[in-house]
């Protein structure tokens, strides 16, 4: 990691101001170092520091970091200006977040701290707004004092900016956002006139008559509101770490999301490739007991964060290390779901963050909160501070994880997977709106089923954002329904210089601002594909009822149907009805195949129980091999690789044991297991063959 001494962070967060109690620090910092733990993080809440304007009461947190650096643990100081002093709120009532429709937030308990000054319905943002120049100016002088405390102590490696950056869609129509919003508008399309044509609004005279949409729908003003949020909230995000680093020029920049770019990038501003692009280690939070505990789910969070910290150092910043009780997400599932965390459970957590690449792993509790609704939640260590079976397997990791003999290990890297999953934000964007009042969640079910149809065919899926589509030859577009005329051209150059796609249904049917094109394929994309749209059907709630052909296969649709005339392509499969369904086409050096439905839809929905067969099928169509063949599906194996070595990462989720065969495509020059990283009793990799107990991972060097 970045400007870090230790070899794996390896922790947790501890202090959130009420918990743990006082009495127990010195003994939690001397456990928490004796067990391998080098790194804590600590929520800095703004409303509980400074409680009284320029009254700042550090106490409590001067004697965190001093036990910190008598136990050998660096510690990341989470700043948490979005928690609001109470006489903020008093002095600072004009400058409130306002919802859509009129009311303003106000001050609330903290589920995860059990302290005041935070705000429902804020997200991440707060109950006041930055854009009021005398809130910046207060939550500045905060920063600037934080900083300047605590740069040159011994523990302090870093500042943690944005608490899991997000905000709520419902925020915020305060008069400060809005003048704001106005400056914005008036930045991107010059003047007045030019703003009333491209919204369709003309009657406007002032830039005062302008106001945000609050009913949002797929109109070029609602992108715009959505793409203003975004930059808003990321301007602070930027403005927060440039207040820091006035101070202090030399310890970490960090920010870690909540892996919901496929969910809430456009509602809750979720762009973790943005957020990512800002600091200097990237992290996530993924709690299985939120999230659900099925494999592809925690490969998921583990893989999209990895693309989105692009080469950066990545970490799973939050990750469960106990139980979660009678919280909403939980009600209702089995308890193997996540719901209460065994040692095994944490072990194989762990370990798939670290085969997807991950560098540094923090529980997001040390040891359980004592009241509020979080109480008993989390923690791998017991409610009075005691060590746990749980707490024990993390300090076997912690310790091994940071053992010179891993060293090289941990330098390696994921290899490239055989595709990317094609992610534009503006797809996201535009879904968002077009479905907000239907509810239909066909964008999310696409992409998670085309992830999850390769992960289950062994392939290394890996989420490409279109501004990195250059760094891969071969692309899976599972919903391409939106994107400027750029976008299509930046595809249509890549393809034509030697890139394979597949795209499912209606690429780029609605255009810039959303206008669907009078041509379809839109914006030049027919050259692309080499068809002609026949028809179009857009009944995602009865799309399970589509059916098609592959090449003889039968695979399910979903979502959309868009049916074809050939236009220089070439016919590889129909309809039920007897309408052309695929085509494939040349174009240039490269090739693309158009698929007329979502059976990405279909997968995801049917739980994996149609179209398997279908997404092994494509690979094969675009001429790769997979990284590594293996007879078992219910283990899931990842390639590593610096300076001439390669490790392989075989990860066991399930509750048996696992054996199976397994080779390496020929690229990779190897074949023989060397030195054994890590694999407890009965784990072995001989002869190609391979054996993994039950909830555990095989780590083996591979040699030629």
């Amino acid at each position: 990691m970045a400007k870090i001494d230790i070899q794996i962070p390896f922790g947790a967060v501890y202090f959130r101001k009420s918990n743990p109690p006082r009495e127990d620090w010195e003994r939690d910092y001397k456990v928490a170092g004796e067990d391998g733990l080098n790194i804590f993080r600590h929520w800095f809440m703004w409303g509980s520091i400074e409680r009284a304007p320029g009254e700042y009461d550090w106490e409590e947190y001067d004697r965190q970091l001093d036990y910190a650096a008598d136990n050998g643990i660096k510690t990341i100081i989470a700043e948490l200006i979005h928690t609001v002093p109470d006489w903020a709120i008093r002095k600072f009532a004009h400058a409130r977040q306002i919802k859509a429709d009129g009311t303003p937030l106000y001050s609330t308990m903290g589920v995860s701290a059990a302290s005041g000054g935070f705000a429902f319905n804020g997200g991440g943002a707060g109950a006041l707004t930055l854009n009021c120049p005398e809130v910046k100016e207060a939550a500045g002088n905060f920063l600037t004092a934080l900083a300047t405390r605590y740069k040159d102590h011994p523990a302090t490696q870093g500042y943690d900016v944005w608490n899991e950056c997000n905000y709520s869609p419902e925020v915020d129509y305060s008069s400060y956002t809005k003048a704001s919003f106005r400056r914005w508008l008036e930045k991107k399309y010059g003047d007045l006139d030019a703003l009333a044509k491209a919204w369709y609004r003309f009657s406007y005279t002032e830039w005062d008559d302008v106001e945000p949409p609050i009913h949002m729908a797929p109109y070029p003003e609602c992108i715009d509101w959505i793409q203003f949020k975004r930059d808003d909230f990321y301007a602070q995000m930027q403005w927060r770490i440039d207040t820091i680093r006035a101070v202090d020029k030399e310890n970490l920049i960090v920010a870690h999301g909540v892996g919901g770019v496929i969910t809430d990038m456009a509602a809750r501003g979720c762009d973790d490739w943005l957020a990512a692009s800002k600091v200097e280690s990237w992290g996530f939070t993924w709690i299985p007991a939120r999230k659900g505990n099925q494999p592809w789910r925690n490969w998921y969070a583990v893989d999209i964060n990895r693309s989105a910290a692009r080469d950066k150092p990545f970490w799973h910043a939050e990750r469960q290390g106990g139980p979660l009780w009678m919280q909403p997400q939980v009600v209702g599932r089995d308890k193997d779901d996540g719901r209460v965390a065994d040692p095994e459970d944490i072990r194989v957590w762990t370990m798939t963050s670290f085969a997807g690449g991950a560098r540094g792993v923090m529980n997001l509790r040390w040891r359980p909160l004592l009241d509020g609704p979080l109480w008993g939640a989390f923690g791998s260590y017991g409610m009075d501070g005691s060590r746990t079976p749980r707490s024990e397997i993390a300090s076997d990791m912690a310790k091994w994880a940071n053992h010179a003999d891993q060293k090289a290990l941990f330098d390696a890297k994921p290899v490239q997977g055989e595709i990317g999953i094609l992610v534009v934000p503006e797809v996201q964007q535009f879904d968002y709106l077009l479905n907000h009042e239907g509810g239909l969640k066909t964008y999310q079910e696409a992409m998670w089923g085309a992830y999850r149809g390769f992960f289950d065919n062994g392939i290394q899926a890996d989420w490409t954002h279109i501004d990195d589509i250059s760094q891969y030859d071969t692309l899976y577009f599972p919903y391409p329904i939106m994107f400027t005329s750029a976008q299509a051209k930046l595809i249509a150059d890549w393809v034509e210089n030697g890139g394979t796609l597949v795209s499912e249904a209606c690429p780029g049917y609605f255009g810039d601002r959303g206008k669907v094109g009078t041509v379809q394929p839109n914006n030049g994309l027919d050259k692309v594909f080499g068809v002609l749209e026949d028809q179009v059907e857009f009944m995602p709630d009865i799309g399970d009822r589509v059916k098609f052909k592959f090449d003889g296969l039968n695979v399910n649709g979903g979502g959309f149907l868009q049916s074809y005339t050939l236009a220089g392509g070439k016919a590889r499969g129909n309809f039920d009805d007897g309408r052309l369904a695929i085509v494939e086409h040349n174009f240039g050096k490269g090739k693309t195949l158009l698929v007329g439905s979502h059976p990405s839809v279909a997968y995801f929905n049917s739980n994996g129980a149609t179209n398997g067969t279908y997404f092994a099928d494509i690979l094969k169509w675009t001429g790769k091999n997979k990284n590594v063949l293996t007879d078992n599906a219910d283990v899931q194996i990842r390639l590593h690789q610096t300076e001439g070595r390669t490790y392989v990462w075989i990860v066991n989720p399930t509750r048996q044991s696992q054996q199976g065969t397994i080779a390496f495509d020929i690229k990779f020059g190897v074949s023989n297991a060397g030195k054994v990283h890590w694999g407890n009793e009965g784990a072995n990799l001989s002869d190609n063959r391979f054996s993994v107990p039950s909830r555990d991972v095989l780590i083996v060097e591979l040699v030629k």
